[in-house]
């Protein structure tokens, strides 16, 4: 066993890689990682989606606030707001929560309020719910995201599901915490909008109830610092890892199809995506929490020229407020984790996504560009685009074509059961998409009857 550290900010939590810990109350084992929560299995009532139409849409596509609040009542029930999450082991949770804002029902009610309010947008159009949409998998299911005055980012919107397990924050980790990530896009200029934290703060310090709901959260004035821990509380209460995949590996053999049981063993095997995506008891959200070049950019980017730009951008200016423009506002987005740390074996490298609940929030890669997952696992299937700095592990798999579609039913399992409506729908739409149109499926490269580099040697 690896004796590891999970830092919090105050204390280190040390836990043993792998052990099993077993809780009397509930007669269950749970598994601990390091860099994971550990999580046994909870259930929770499926919610009844109601037909798109149905629901009331604002300018940006995101359903209405009021609406997307009754929708979240429905997804959490009765959980207590504050409460550690059924099944996960209070001494892991905590070593996730910061010192400095221990989960309450008061702050977990301040964010939410705050996560639904336009009010932190300098033109009162955008609100944190209008790119996490609770209607649509907690993103705004856009290949890039618009902010205030019709402006269009250069990223995909990740989901705010499971946020509170992640190491680093943004696509990019260019954000240690959940908390500080909650305030950038406030004073993002083509997100939010706010100059500074100042002026987000004057927008709703006039206001009674806000000024009534920090003292009572955190015994303080209206302040910019805490409208970012208000909203990472609140983003806390978004833990959804319920799903018949879950059921399945604790041993309900009859959660998921024999096709998905034989795509989980691809997946494990010849897809070759658990190099990657990690998935199992005490990693369940499928992600390494590490950042890969997998060659989605280097399809229309030239990386060394934009490395240079972008060094010298920083240089000149190394802000964070610059770094944020940089990376949504301008070609160097594509740089990824290189702008976060000038390494330049971190050119064009993205955090490996989440895969849980990743039925629900296509279009997929941090720039929106893969509409379906049979895309995604053709990108994968013939290696990625080719480019120097292309990960290592990257590689043609030659997938055949029942094969992708076995790893893909297994994708589908890895939807919280919350969703499941939802999660059928997008199955059979993607489905219908990618029998019409395979922009990414190269059948020479995924199986190796050519290599990506004979094309330009040629030239």
């Amino acid at each position: 066993m690896i004796d590891r550290a999970i830092p919090d900010g105050r204390r280190t939590v040390r836990v043993c890689g792998g052990s099993r810990w077993w809780r009397a109350t509930t007669g269950r084992f749970v598994l601990a990682s390091a860099a994971w929560l550990a999580v046994s299995m909870s259930f929770a009532p499926a919610v009844r989606a109601e037909g798109a139409e149905a629901i009331p849409r604002d300018t940006f596509g995101a359903a209405d606030m009021d609406y997307q609040q009754r929708a979240f009542d429905k997804l959490i029930g009765s959980v207590k707001a504050d409460a550690v999450p059924v099944g996960v082991d209070p001494v892991i949770w905590d070593a996730f929560v910061p010192a400095d804002n221990e989960m309450t029902a008061d702050r977990v009610a301040l964010g939410r309020k705050l996560f639904f309010d336009k009010r932190l947008s300098k033109d009162g159009t955008v609100s944190c719910a209008t790119c996490h949409d609770v209607t649509r998998g907690f993103t705004d299911q856009r290949a890039t995201s618009e902010g205030i005055g019709g402006q269009i980012g250069r990223r995909n919107a990740p989901t705010t599901l499971n946020t509170v397990l992640l190491e680093t924050l943004f696509l990019d980790g260019r954000s240690p915490s959940l908390d500080h990530q909650a305030r950038l896009p406030i004073i993002n200029a083509i997100e939010m909008g706010f100059p500074d934290g100042e002026s987000a703060v004057k927008a709703i310090a006039d206001d009674a109830d806000y000024k009534a709901m920090f003292q009572k959260a955190y015994g303080r004035d209206v302040n910019y610092e805490d409208i970012g821990r208000a909203i990472g509380a609140f983003e806390r209460t978004m833990v959804f890892l319920d799903s018949p995949f879950r059921r399945f590996v604790h041993g309900d053999d009859d959660a998921i199809s024999a096709e998905a049981k034989e795509g989980w063993r691809l997946f494990n095997e010849k897809a070759r995506c658990v190099s990657c995506h990690h998935m199992n008891l005490s990693n369940p959200l499928g992600t390494d929490n590490r950042f890969h070049n997998i060659g989605v950019s280097a399809r229309h980017q030239d990386f060394e020229a934009l490395a240079r730009r972008g060094l010298k951008a920083m240089e000149e200016d190394p802000s964070e407020e610059k770094l944020e423009e940089l990376a949504l506002a301008t070609d160097m987005s594509e740089l990824g984790r290189f702008m976060v740390t000038k390494n330049r074996s971190d050119i064009g490298a993205f955090r490996t996504s989440i895969l849980l609940n990743i039925g629900i929030t296509a279009p997929y890669m941090h720039d929106g560009t893969i509409e379906t997952l049979w895309d995604v696992m053709d990108h994968y299937n013939k290696g990625g685009e080719a480019n120097l700095f292309l990960d290592g592990g990257m590689e043609a798999l030659a997938l055949t074509e029942e094969e992708i579609d076995r790893v893909v039913a297994f994708l589908f399992t890895l939807t919280d059961d919350r969703f499941a409506e939802d999660n059928q729908r997008q199955m059979e739409a993607q489905r219908a998409k990618a029998q019409k149109n395979r922009p990414f499926r190269d059948d020479e490269l995924a199986n190796r009857r050519k290599l990506a580099f004979e094309d330009r040697i040629a030239k």
